[in-house]
Parts: structure tokens; sequence; C-alpha cells
């Protein structure tokens, strides 16, 4: 019989040994057996068929022990290196495998009505070339390759200015600028930063003064220029429908025309997207209010594309939540408005500007207050300090030489009668505040001309820089009117004992002043100093840290004194209900993100 060791043939003979034969197998072995008798030379010569069976079972236990010292003899001689591959490679597979199952289940919901800095995990934005180069192609798909700029001027122009309190970093600018026309195409292009998850930055007139346009995050810019058109004037309503590049003289303008006037005046250059976007006022606030009395409705598109409409046209609405005045003052960073509709009244019929100078600040503070006390409907109140003064003089932006002390420029509308009245009970107020000198305007140009300084005091300071390297700080804060005087004379004496060229202006008819400092590099710290005991004066007169500024850059870290931790964290939870991926005028009014060590000045 030849020998063999087939793995099945020993399976057979294991079976065999291991239980009876049944019949058929008894028969078939009494057949093999009869002849391996006939055949016994055969039988003598070969080992028995049990010894097969034995040496046939030895060997396949050795060669399992061989194999098992084999592996055994690999696993040790393996290298340590390959071993921790083999092993990360295992935690990798089986923590995304435990990823994916855990995606499966949504997260749940927060349960408190705020959210903490420590709540949050820095944003996750895609602001790689591969990534920006691939939605500018997209961009100029929507609107067009003249539209979507990458040139290097574009780009330092929309990164800061020389009149802005913040002085922008060299990584804090776009990627590139967009120009949309219309609000689909501004939603069109958000929906590809949301997709993509690329932060944007909105701009319309850029005279802001905190930090409102840096880009903080890179990414890109939006800029509303090509939308600068009136969409419907309705005279019988007194209202209008704008778009956010439209300026407020060019309106007023336009509006003239039709005897109709728009009140809220900040600074030369100003457009309504930027005006809606921090609350401003202007001049006329005493008489007139701010921003919020004029705006009725907007349309904002959202950091998803989203459009909406936060409300009609009537005067009044009960409907639902205020919507409007929540992204009045928003900054940009809930939502891009792209329409706004505003309350318009009628033009008055007389107007008039009259001048009083006094001996000294608190002198001239007194004056206002004693005006508003007295009720007198002047329909704007400003102050000039002597330093403003002289700088008005020294630029020679003016036609005329100006007293070179604290003065106070009084506007007043109504009819003429009305204009005459108020004009008679300003001066005697004035007089009895120990004012040194009153005049007033006896005809439409003299009145522009002595206007014309207020106007100027910003420019009149920038004109007295020394060389490159000095900056102009302006900010503001406001504070109840009886604390005026107070913080007016702390303010201007700490300005004197700095040694800065530093001058004193503002809408003090409501409380609201302005400081407006030049520095060098060298002086940073100085001027610093100075705006920070003037913010804390402020909040410890149960003030505002800005009356019509903005918070920007430059006041998100006093927002917490000013109003409580737990405000802010309620304003943060707003920033994350509209913009959850925090896409939308990164870092301006709330913090997104932890502070850096030593980031958050000493209160």
């Amino acid at each position: 019989m030849a020998r063999t060791n087939t793995p099945a043939l020993r399976g057979v003979l294991r079976n065999l040994r291991a239980r009876p034969l049944t019949f058929p197998q008894q028969r078939l072995f009494g057949a093999s057996s009869r002849c391996l008798a006939n055949d016994k030379d055969k039988q003598s010569q070969q080992p028995s068929f049990k010894s097969q069976l034995y040496e046939s079972t030895q060997q396949r236990l050795k060669r399992e022990r061989a194999e098992q010292e084999r592996f055994a003899q690999y696993q040790q001689t393996q290298s340590p290196g390959s071993r921790y591959a083999a092993l990360m490679f295992a935690l990798v597979f089986f923590s995304t495998g435990a990823y994916y199952l855990g995606s499966l289940k949504p997260a749940s919901l927060p349960s408190s009505s705020t959210t903490t800095l420590q709540d949050l995990e820095s944003p996750r934005h895609n602001v790689t070339p591969s990534n920006l180069q691939a939605a500018w192609v997209d961009f100029v798909e929507i609107l067009g390759k003249e539209n979507v700029s990458t040139n290097a001027g574009d780009l330092e122009s929309h990164s800061g200015s020389d009149w802005s309190s913040y002085s922008a970093k060299e990584n804090e600018k776009p990627f590139l600028i967009l120009y949309p026309s219309t609000t689909e195409e501004v939603s069109r292009c958000m929906k590809i930063c949301h997709a993509r998850l690329i932060p944007v930055t909105p701009y319309s007139g850029g005279t802001s003064l905190e930090g409102h346009f840096a880009s903080t995050r890179g990414g890109v810019c939006i800029d509303f220029r090509r939308m600068d058109q009136i969409i419907s004037l309705h005279k019988r309503d007194l209202d209008v429908v704008v778009q956010p590049a439209l300026g407020w003289e060019d309106l007023n303008e336009e509006l003239a025309k039709d005897g109709l006037f728009f009140p809220p005046d900040p600074g030369p250059g100003a457009m309504i997207g930027g005006m809606v976007g921090t609350g401003c006022s202007g001049t006329n606030a005493y008489r007139y209010g701010t921003m919020r009395e004029w705006v009725l409705s907007l349309t904002v598109v959202l950091a998803d594309g989203t459009v909406i409409k936060t409300r009609q046209r009537p005067r009044k609405s009960s409907a639902g939540y205020d919507l409007t005045r929540l992204f009045i003052g928003s900054e940009g960073t809930l939502g891009l408005v792209t329409e706004a509709t505003l309350k318009l009244t009628v033009k008055p019929q007389s107007t008039n500007v009259a001048v009083a100078s006094f001996g000294s600040i608190a002198n001239a503070a007194e004056c206002v207050t004693s005006v508003v006390e007295a009720g007198i409907p002047v329909a704007g109140v400003e102050i000039l300090d002597d330093v403003q003064m002289k700088c008005i003089n020294a630029s020679q932006s003016t036609s005329r030489q100006w007293k070179e002390s604290p003065t106070i420029f009084f506007k007043f509308t109504g009819t003429p009668a009305a204009v005459k009245e108020q004009i008679g009970m300003v001066q005697k107020l004035a007089n009895k505040a120990s004012g040194k000198s009153f005049e007033f305007a006896k005809g439409e140009e003299e009145m522009t001309e002595l206007w014309s300084a207020r106007k100027q005091a910003l420019w009149s300071v920038m004109a007295m820089r020394r060389g490159a390297d000095d900056h102009v700080w302006t900010t503001d804060v406001a504070v109840p009117m009886s604390k005026l005087p107070d913080i007016i004379e702390a303010t201007k004496a700490d300005m004197t004992e700095s040694g800065l060229l530093a001058g004193i202006c503002g809408h003090v008819g409501d409380g609201n002043f302005h400081a407006i400092i030049l520095f060098n590099d060298g002086e940073k710290k100085v001027a610093e100093g100075v705006v920070h005991r003037m913010v804390k004066r402020a909040v410890e007169m149960e003030g505002t840290v800005t009356g019509e500024h903005g918070v920007g850059l430059v006041k998100r870290d006093y927002l917490a004194h000013e109003l409580g931790e737990t405000t802010v964290d309620a304003m943060r939870r707003l920033k994350l209900a509209y913009d959850p991926l925090r896409l939308l005028n990164c870092d301006k009014v709330v913090r997104i993100e932890q502070p850096a060590p030593g980031e958050i000045k000493k209160w």
C-alpha cells in the first residue's frame, strides 16, 4: 500500500479511531484485510498501518510547533517602530469608526442661556491658498472678473485707515475684495463662504474709527460700493428704501428736492450701511436722536446666505421680536445689511447757528447742562476745547480765525420766530455761565462758515502730524448729563498732563464727547493710558464706553466692565445663533476665542 500523508486521509483516520465503524465501513475494511493477507511479503516490508498513523500525527505536531516558534521569534524580532505604527493604525481605525458611529446621533443642544469663552473651541476657518483660489473661481462666476479684486492696493486700503484708532497688523489683510451689486449676489457669495469656511469682513464707507473693518482672520472683504442707490422714495409716508453704500450727504441732497430730511449726520463720507452697523448719531442727535430712531426695516443676508427682512414699512409694529434693533449696532457680526428702510422728516423752515466761547472747559460744559435743563429744543449742541480751536486755526481748515478757547456751537431749527426765540434764550444762559463771546450767523453763507469748524475737528488734528509715524486716536464715551462737566474737566486735565497734543469735541447735548489724540509710535503707551482712564471714568459714572463710534476691536474688552460678564456672554450666544461658524466680521464686539496671555488690559 502506497504511503500517503494527505490532510484528507489523516482526517478520515482520526474519525475512524474516534468512533465505531458502520456496517459498510466494516465490509470495506474486511475486504482490505483479505487483500493484505494474500500479500504477506509486502506487509513484512512496509510499516504497519498503525505506525503510519502515529508517524503522520507526530510530523503534523512538529510542524505546528515549528510554526508557533517562528511566529514567536517574529514578534520578538519585530522593531518597536513597526509595533508603534501598527498600534497607531489600530487606534486611528477604531477612533474613526467610533467617531462615525457617534456622529449618527446628533449632539445635545446647549442647556444654558449664555455662552462663555471657556465653552468655545477656536473657530475652524479655511484660509488656505488652495481653498481661497478655488473660491475665487466661484466668485468670478457670480460677480464677473472685474468685480473680484486681488490688487495689492485694494487689499491695503481695505485693511485700515489713517484715522482709525486701531493699527492693523501686517497679516490682517483680506485675500480678495468682492463688489456685489444686489442682495442676491451677496447671498450667493455668502453661501460659498459658508460652505468653504471663509471669514468675511463687510465694508461700506470705511470711515469707522475703532478697527471695525480690520480683516483679523484674512478671508474675503465684501465692499458694497456698487450698492449705492435709492431704491424707492415714499414721500407721503415719509420713508425711503436705500442700499448700504449710499452716503447720508448724498441722500439728503436728493431729499431736499422734495423738502424732506434724514436727520442723523455723522462724519463726512459715512454711508448708510456703516451708520446702521455702528448705530451712529451725529450733530443732530440732541434734537432728533440716533440712527436707531430712524431705521424702520432692514434686509439682511445671514452667514449661510439666507435673506431675511426684519419688518414692513409702518411707523410702528408689535409683530414679534424687534430684529431691526438687533442688527443696528451689530457691526456686521450677525448679518450683512443690503437694504434699509429709513424714516424721514420734513426739512425745517429755518435754520441758524450760533457760536459761544468760554474761559474754561468746565464753564462750557455747565452752559450745556443749563440749556438741557431749560428744555430749549436746539437741534445740536457741539463743544470744541481750546486745543481743537488752535488746531483749526493752525491747519487753516476754515476761512476764518477763531478764538482759541473752549467753544460751543449751537444749531437751531424751526420756524423763523422759534429760531429767534431759541437764540435769545441760549445767549442769556451762555452769559450766565461766564461766556466770553456769543455770535450768530446773519445768513446762509455765514452759517455754513460757523458750523464748518465743528466738522473740521478731526481733519484739523490730522493736519498737525509731525511725521510719517504720527497717528490719530479718535474715541468717544457718553455719561448722564449731570456727570458731563466732571468727566470733561478730568479728561482735559489728564490730556494736559500727558504732554500729548489732544483735544476734546463732541455732541455734548446728550452727554457724548470725543477725544482726538495725536501720538507717534514711541508715545503709543501714553495715549493708551489716556484713553483707558477716560473709558474707566465713564463707566464709573454710570456711562458707556462708546456713545456712537461703536465697539469694534478697541472697545471690545471694556464691555464686560460696563454691562457685566453675563451680558457679554448673552451677546456671544446671539452671535453663535446667527453665525455658528463665526465667519462674519470676526473678533468685533465680542471675542470668539480665548485671549492670549496679557492681551487684556488690567482694569
